[in-house]
């Protein structure tokens, strides 16, 4: 059975178990930073199960990679 659920900001925060309101949201990106050298699923702010995901999700180039990416975007801004 094909996967219909729609892969945006608010579901990949609600499937790394954050809040995911948009003010959740936006106040994470505004506290979480990433340098330019770090990979996303290397941040010391995910619990490894966080990571793992992130990890997985973006290299098999699933469902969630361009919404990872979004993200991935984001901490760097």
């Amino acid at each position: 059975m094909m996967d219909m659920t729609t892969h945006d900001m608010a579901t990949l925060f609600a499937q790394l178990g954050l809040d995911n309101s948009p003010s959740d949201i936006q106040a994470f990106i505004a506290n979480h930073k990433l340098t330019p050298e770090l990979s996303l699923s290397e941040a010391s702010f995910w619990t490894e199960a966080q990571a793992n995901f992130l990890k997985e999700n973006w290299r098999q180039d699933a469902d969630w990679s361009a919404v990872i990416d979004e993200l991935n975007v984001q901490l760097r801004h």
